[in-house]
């Protein structure tokens, strides 16, 4: 299962390129640098804060930074994910004292944080599973010399390598999730 999904049609293409060219100050004192990992993920900011996104996530995903390991430098992500209630609290519901607790709110499948109307009219519990991790340098494209290099390319392959790895990463846990199955022991 795909996590994440690029809009690579001409005008997200188009628009993510102009931002990384807009924004090209944000790359200063990165250029050139031997690892790619400060690059990439600016480059992953930059393509995360476009509205629309360049980089689109799966609906149960509610946020996904890449940042600069501080420890090795290795390039770190952390994945908020909307998940179901625990087997402990989803099973036995006397702790809900019929209140009429609630789940994730879905709008076209996409979990939001319920509105203060919602709060009102019912408690909600909003569980999620926080999954750090991190993603493999080895196949990210080298930082450029300056901002007179390619940089939207680089920038573009950088976001598409981190979504690649991060959707086989995360992917299976998804799928295990939208299909609601228990997982095996």
């Amino acid at each position: 299962m795909r996590a994440f999904r690029l809009d690579d049609g001409p005008d997200g293409d188009g628009r993510f390129a102009a931002e990384v060219r807009r924004r090209v100050a944000e790359f200063d004192g990165i250029w050139g640098d031997v690892a790619p990992v400060g690059f990439a993920a600016v480059a992953w900011g930059l393509a995360t804060s476009l509205t629309p996104a360049y980089v689109r996530p799966h609906p149960r995903i509610l946020s996904v930074t890449c940042r600069r390991n501080s420890w090795d430098g290795t390039l770190t992500g952390e994945v908020a994910i909307a998940a179901p209630w625990p087997a402990a609290l989803a099973g036995a519901r006397a702790w809900t004292q019929d209140r009429g607790w609630r789940d994730w709110p879905q709008t076209f499948g996409q979990y939001l944080a319920p509105t203060d109307h919602d709060i009102v009219r019912a408690p909600h519990l909003r569980t999620q599973v926080l999954v750090d991790l991190t993603v493999p340098p080895d196949s990210l494209p080298a930082t450029p010399a300056g901002p007179g290099d390619d940089v939207e390319t680089a920038a573009r392959r950088a976001v598409a390598v981190i979504a690649r790895e991060l959707s086989d990463l995360i992917g299976p846990m998804l799928a295990q999730l939208d299909a609601g199955l228990p997982t095996p022991r």
